[in-house]
């Protein structure tokens, strides 16, 4: 990310629990491709496409809730980013590469309607669920 956009938008912090950092770091770092941080024996900072994201060490996990959207079960809570179309697909294929399953496939979501995007749902190692998706119209991300 720029340091002209950095400077004119600000960044997240997220800090999620993940019961095995090891495993965060082969995902994070080797599937995702996130830059590593700072670290300690409990946490790693991770550089998330210009945000600071946090793997927590907490192995006790809470049970998921599920919300309907466009006939798909879509995991709650879940976090991720808004790429572009073909760094969605770049993604897309990565994951596949690296054996990933998905929670749900990558698909184009509300064809033809405003809103229209690709989107793809998986879980991360300690199973904290991920949304990557890619407008078709960027400017539909905030439309009512």
């Amino acid at each position: 990310m720029s340091e002209t956009v950095t400077a004119q938008r600000p960044r997240f912090h997220l800090a999620v629990p993940v019961d095995d950092l090891d495993a965060a770091r082969t995902f994070y770092g080797d599937v995702l491709g996130c830059e590593q941080g700072r670290s300690d024996d409990t946490w790693v900072d991770w550089n998330f496409h210009g945000h600071q994201f946090v793997t927590h060490l907490a192995p006790e996990r809470s049970e998921r809730v599920h919300n309907p959207v466009d006939g798909h079960d879509v995991p709650v809570p879940h976090f991720g980013l808004l790429l572009t179309v073909p760094e969605f697909h770049d993604l897309a294929g990565r994951l596949r590469a690296a054996d990933r399953d998905f929670v749900i496939e990558p698909y184009l979501r509300f064809a033809g309607q405003p809103g229209e995007q690709w989107t793809m749902f998986l879980l991360d190692p300690a199973g904290n669920a991920m949304e990557f998706k890619a407008f078709a119209d960027d400017a539909q991300v905030f439309a009512a």
